[in-house]
């Protein structure tokens, strides 16, 4: 057993739109990430939707440019990179169905890679990926909801991460004869610079239930961290191979970041690398750390949270101008308002995903400016970069 090891995560991949068929360029990533991708143990991505020849399956709402799937050629960028487990647990892994599913794991046991977090049913989905390294590391990957398309007994799907009870178990299980869990978790607002208050608790929870780390992505931008004694988590390390008109009408959607775990059998340390998307190229490159990724406690998390909301809902706002120029190109603060205190709001989960009538009201507390006495400058500073002129700050 290997007293010392590292493992190392990515973000978002999607080999479709700007990057369709970008596995053929041999430029796609910089000499300088493929040797810090080499330089780990074990490497994790997250493969953002399904490997398959399957015709994509349209959303019930019609939004095309919302889905997701690649050709299974790109496995040869997943192999060139060194990548041994793909986590396959996120929103976009049923974009081609059942049978994408299915193509997405043949695919898997062809290259010879652990997949994590989804499956053709819930006991594939929930099985923890184990390497027997410093005292044993065990890992789930669980994904939110609706988005992340629920498996069951008999149903294809991800790994809920609603489903606490069984997380406990499999947590539990981990535990029993692993020294480290670490839970991968696909979830999270998208285009925000902080967790909101449900997401930041629903980690914590993990965390009081057992794990060690939680590693997130889905949110399409780099996040801060946060660590406790012996723990800790990582709220979204942004994009890697990913990139779409979607992404372009957002802020700092073409930043990212991987984390290299370094574990021994009684502490772990970690190390960031930052990365960029360069879009005149559609290459990546070495980039710097995002100001964003710093360590934001609980003391300071409340004085920020407020005005991280508020930037929440105007990129909100942005989101619904570009997926519904006719209705909110010249919508009014009432407009927004009303839809988000829609009962029914798409996508809303209450009190777990965009969940507005938690997140709007807290946007408003931002007039208090507690955020101003906050000691985390480079957290300021990266938020007041995304405001558009509007307002006084």
């Amino acid at each position: 057993m290997m007293s010392e090891t590292s493992l190392i995560f990515t973000g978002d991949i999607g080999f479709d739109k700007y990057m369709d068929r970008k596995w053929e360029d041999d430029e796609l990533v910089s000499e300088e990430i493929l040797e810090y991708l080499h330089s780990g143990n074990h490497l994790i991505i997250n493969v953002e939707g399904p490997l398959s020849r399957q015709d994509k399956v349209e959303r019930a709402n019609g939004v095309a440019a919302l889905t997701h799937s690649m050709n299974p050629d790109a496995v040869r960028f997943f192999d060139k990179i060194g990548a041994d487990v793909w986590n396959i647990c996120n929103n976009h892994i049923m974009d081609a169905g059942q049978n994408g599913m299915a193509d997405t794991l043949k695919e898997a046991s062809k290259a010879g890679v652990m997949t994590l977090g989804a499956g053709m049913n819930i006991s594939e989905a929930s099985k923890p990926v184990i390497f027997n390294e410093c005292g044993g590391i065990g890992m789930i990957g669980v994904g939110y909801q609706r988005a992340c398309r629920k498996a069951d007994e008999e149903t294809p799907g991800c790994f809920s991460w609603s489903d606490m009870e069984l997380i406990q178990k499999r947590i539990d299980e981990i535990k029993k004869t692993c020294r480290w869990c670490i839970v991968v978790a696909h979830g999270g607002e998208e285009f925000t610079a902080l967790p909101s208050p449900y997401v930041r608790k629903r980690y914590m929870d993990y965390l009081d239930m057992g794990a060690d780390i939680v590693i997130s992505h889905h949110p399409h931008v780099p996040m801060n961290y946060e660590t406790f004694p012996g723990k800790a988590i990582f709220y979204s390390l942004g994009n890697f191979v990913f990139d779409t008109d979607y992404q372009r009408s957002q802020y700092n959607t073409e930043y990212g970041l991987f984390i290299k775990l370094k574990f021994t059998e009684t502490e772990f340390s970690f190390e960031p690398f930052g990365i960029e998307i360069d879009r005149t190229c559609d290459h990546v490159i070495k980039g710097d750390i995002p100001d964003i990724f710093v360590d934001v406690r609980e003391e300071e998390y409340e004085k920020l949270a407020p005005f991280a909301a508020k930037m929440f809902i105007e990129n909100t706002k942005r989101q619904l101008r570009y997926l519904k120029p006719d209705i909110f190109n010249n919508a009014t603060e009432e407009d927004f308002y009303n839809n988000f205190y829609e009962p029914l709001r798409s996508g809303r989960v209450p009190g777990e995903v965009l969940d507005f009538q938690i997140v709007y009201p807290l946007s408003l507390e931002e007039k208090h400016k507690a955020w101003k006495e906050s000691k985390l400058e480079s957290v300021k500073n990266y938020m007041l970069r995304q405001i558009d002129d509007k307002g006084e700050y």
